[in-house]
Formats: C-alpha cells, structure tokens, sequence
C-alpha cells in the first residue's frame, strides 16, 4: 500500500477508545475493516454487512453507528467507541456487567454490537429522545419511561441470532436504573 496519499488514498488519524491511530486508507475502506484488519480491534463483528444486523454497532461522537457502512475518511478525527473502550480499566461499564449478569448473551457474536448500542439508548433515554413506540412526545411530557417496549424498539436494529432478547432487555433495563440511580446521587 502506498505510505503518501494519493487520489484514492487519505492520510487519516483514527480516534479509537481515546487513542489516535494514524493510517493511510483506501477511500473505499470501512470503519469496520479499519478496526479489525488495520488496528487488530477485533470485538467489532462483522455480521451481514449492510447494515443490517447491528453487530458491528460502534459509538461514534456518542452516536450509534454501524461501522460496516461507516466510511474510515469519514470517521477521520471524530471520536469511535468500540467495545474495548467501554470498561474503566479492570472495571466492566455497567451495561457490560448486567448483560454478564443477566446472561444477556449466548454465542456472544452480537454482543459487543449489543453493548454499543444500549450505551447509546440509555444516553438518548436520559435526553429524552422519543422513540416510534412513545406515545406522548409533547415537550410537557418529559423522558418516556424505559419500559420493556421502549428498551425492544430502541435496541430492534441490533439482531442476535441466540435469541437472547429477554436477558437483554433485562440487561438494558438494569443497566439505565443504575445510570439513574447514580445521576440522582451525583445530584444531591
């Protein structure tokens, strides 16, 4: 591969859990490509690879994505999550731990896409984005409740073949009361 860009070349710097890769890509490359096959971040599957299934879900500005769709020269200097960026050093993210907790996984293949993705629906719950299935969206209404149907509709493009769904939304479920229970704490 040629080490200076060229017209279908880009010199790029990759921000992956905090830490800058820089890479020279072929315009065409994924971000997902990118992750697995330049930076040896494997925890991002590839699944269909349309953008179908989810588990090649990643966090990009705190934003779902899914990165088999992702350009890399598109990420260029943005913020990526991956699954490997979510625990604090020995510490699971607490989405990771209730999903270990409440077996929130079978085979494990969707699993880090499933991750990335309810990390990103507690934090749209918590600004109080509607989703199809919230009934009352007038701004007096305030945050839905994260009911069961809300965490199913909210996590619906992320597949797992197991069929876990259950243990997952339960995951979903603990995971954002904890988040609550810990941002009422900070607050008082």
């Amino acid at each position: 591969m040629a080490s200076t860009p060229s017209s279908t070349y880009s010199a790029i710097t990759l921000n992956i859990n905090g830490e800058k890769h820089p890479l020279t890509v072929d315009h065409r490359t994924t971000l997902l490509d990118a992750l697995r096959e330049r930076l040896d971040l494997t925890g991002t599957k590839k699944g269909c690879d349309q953008g179908q299934c989810g588990a090649c879900t990643v966090l990009i500005d705190g934003r779902r994505a899914v990165a088999c769709l992702q350009l890399a020269v598109a990420a260029d200097g943005r913020e990526v999550t991956t699954v490997e960026g979510m625990a604090e050093g020995d510490r699971l993210h607490p989405v990771q731990q209730a999903f270990l907790d409440l077996d929130g996984y079978q085979c494990g293949y969707c699993t880090p896409g499933q991750i990335c993705s309810a990390v990103a629906v507690i934090e749209e719950h918590a600004a109080g984005w509607p989703s199809a299935v919230t009934r009352d969206v007038g701004p007096e209404a305030g945050p839905p409740e994260l009911t069961p149907e809300e965490i199913r509709e909210r996590m619906s493009g992320n597949l797992c073949r197991c069929g876990a769904y259950v243990s997952i939304v339960q995951a979903v479920s603990r995971a954002a009361g904890a988040r609550h229970q810990n941002t009422e704490e900070a607050t008082v």
